[in-house]
């Protein structure tokens, strides 16, 4: 072998070493426009690919995640990763606090590390409403082989996105609240993008598409389920089949079996079904609409199939009922108290989640965060926290803070609801950096809210109905409340969590609800360092794109080679691997 093959062969080793550490991973999205009719009626929807629901990323802990995404919509975009916690880097969070958008035609690439994360989660657009035209995606975090899980391995692994639909267009349901309208009834349910199967010819029309899942008798599949919804809190069931829930949103849990199990907005589950059938005809898959007068919403119900390949033949006959609850509000909070952490199985380390005693840190701060229904502030309806509708600042929050632009934000977000009037603001939390913070989400709307924590898995340590006071924290559960990233708040209730603030960046708490979001009921959460370093938080990406007060900064955009600039050094590597295996094989 001559010497300059000898160099080659030294370069692709050292490529390989550099990659062996913390694998990448490489996905190009194209985001577009396509025309679907998930409910029998034509409508525009946002895939991916040319895919509704878009594609499945499926990485392992660690890997490092290189996203290139065209935007081929007509307005601005950005990809949220709902839950993933961007450990140093909220850069790449995908909300306006934290990037600015996506101009249509343009490139832009994500590029985060999954740091010791295992679990179920999923991926949506989070600007402009456009989630309720689709755009999203499930997101698998798998843990390293050298860790062990707490189950054995399933036969399969079945991604389910469940959520409520309208075949009004994502532009006409944004028009619609900006003009003070509500938005009504959901038309329907979909379950990975189909309609329901046809149950009920008066309820169902002919001809919709709806999903089949087809199993192997006698197997165990892992069955991760996401309510990728606007703002329907689900209950999801299989006929004839219990559920075990095993993980939720990165924590392994205490493994219960339910025939249900309420799923809001936002939330993700894995369950563990044993197909234990005699597969006599087909089972209803069901998600149906929960904290509502379901006997008015019987329509927004979405239905699929599970399908054994021996079955005998069609589903039919009455969907297996949800909980008979309508007069016991309680049932749902029990259900959702029942879900704790296994604290002796390893996550995404090898030590027991359990080790870190999280009942046994001092708090440092305390937020109590009321939400209200919609109010009028300057002739428009809004929502609110703490009495302050939020409004998005138009430079992200750190790169303000980075390159010193003044005036962005106010550091003043009341620790307890305003007593005057509700008001406009672009006011954040000052957060502590390794501080430990107590947020009660106190509902006093009269519908589900669940609410949403980027770069973090926060701990749930309470829920219950009425007002929350200093003397609820003796309900607290300190021991295996479940960690996680969104929580639920009943109506009239309230809901307690306690963070780490050991992620430093710029982090948005937000209910998931859409149509709340959309009209202010968030806010950020700014995390800094004092010793500000590369370490704890790394600089923004060299790819960052400008916009408000440092519009002037951005670079126009080549669209022709938007591509090749964007994911070169993939492509360069490709070429060289290549070059080299051909050089050696002479």
């Amino acid at each position: 072998m001559d010497s300059f093959k000898i160099l080659l062969l030294l370069f692709f080793m050292s490529i390989s070493l550099c990659f062996a550490a913390d694998p990448y991973s490489f996905y190009n999205f194209e985001v577009s426009y396509i025309t679907a009719s998930p409910l029998g009626v034509p409508q525009q929807v946002i895939a991916i690919n040319g895919k509704f629901p878009c594609p499945t990323i499926n990485v392992t802990t660690n890997e490092n995640l290189v996203v290139n995404v065209r935007n081929k919509l007509d307005e601005g975009l950005l990809l949220h990763w709902n839950g993933i916690q961007q450990r140093r880097v909220s850069w790449q969070d995908g909300v306006l606090g934290t990037n600015c958008p996506i101009p249509p035609k343009w490139n832009w690439t994500y590029e985060f590390q999954v740091k010791d994360q295992i679990g179920s989660f999923f991926y949506f657009p989070s600007l402009h409403f456009q989630r309720a035209a689709g755009g999203f995606g499930s997101f698998i975090v798998n843990p390293r082989s050298v860790i062990p899980v707490p189950f054995s391995t399933p036969e399969g692994d079945i991604t389910i996105a469940i959520g409520d639909w309208y075949t009004r267009n994502h532009t006409a349901l944004r028009k619609a609240l900006d003009d003070g309208k509500h938005l009504g009834m959901p038309d329907g349910v979909l379950i990975n993008g189909k309609g329901p199967y046809r149950y009920n010819d008066t309820l169902v029309a002919d001809g919709i598409d709806f999903e089949t899942i087809t199993v192997h008798p006698g197997k165990t599949y892992r069955l991760r389920v996401s309510n990728v919804g606007i703002s329907t809190s689900l209950n999801f069931r299989i006929q004839g089949h219990n559920l075990v829930l095993a993980e939720s949103e990165g924590s392994y849990t205490v493994q219960q079996n339910y025939t249900s199990l309420d799923i809001h907005v936002g939330q993700s589950f894995s369950f563990l079904v044993t197909m234990d059938q005699n597969a006599s005809a087909d089972y209803y898959i069901v998600a149906s609409a929960r904290v509502v007068n379901e006997t008015i919403w019987r329509r927004v119900t979405g239905v699929g199939i599970l399908h054994y390949t021996n079955s005998k033949g069609k589903a039919k006959g009455h969907l297996p009922p949800g909980p008979q609850d309508e007069f016991d509000k309680t049932f749902s909070m029990n259900q959702a108290r029942s879900i704790r952490w296994n604290v002796s199985a390893s996550g995404a380390r090898p030590n027991p989640q359990g080790s870190f005693k999280y009942g046994s840190i001092n708090v440092t701060d305390v937020y109590v965060l009321r939400n209200m229904p919609p109010v009028m502030i300057n002739g428009k309806r809004k929502t609110t926290l703490n009495g302050i509708s939020f409004k998005n600042p138009s430079t992200p929050i750190r790169l303000a803070d980075k390159l010193k632009v003044k005036g962005v934000y106010k550091l003043d977000f009341p620790k307890r609801p305003l007593t005057g009037p509700p008001k406009v603001e672009t006011s954040i939390i000052n957060g502590t950096y390794r501080g430990f913070m107590e947020v009660v989400l106190q509902n006093n709307d009269t519908k589900m809210q669940s609410y949403h924590m980027s770069g973090y898995a926060f701990f749930v340590v309470g829920m219950d109905y009425g007002e929350w006071t200093e003397n609820s924290r003796g309900t607290y559960n300190k021991w295996d409340g479940i960690a996680r990233s969104t929580i639920q708040v009943y109506p009239g209730a309230w809901s307690a969590i306690l963070i780490s603030l050991d992620n430093p960046g710029a982090w948005n708490l937000r209910t998931e609800n859409l149509d709340s979001w959309y009209l202010g009921q968030e806010t950020y959460v700014r995390v800094v360092n004092p010793d500000e370093n590369n370490k704890t938080e790394f600089g923004h990406p060299d790819n960052v794109l400008y916009c408000g007060a440092l519009q002037k900064l951005q670079k126009p955009q080549k669209i022709s080679s938007a591509a090749t600039k964007t994911i070169g050094f993939t492509n360069l590597l490709m070429v060289v691997m290549a070059l080299v295996m051909m050089m050696l094989q002479h």
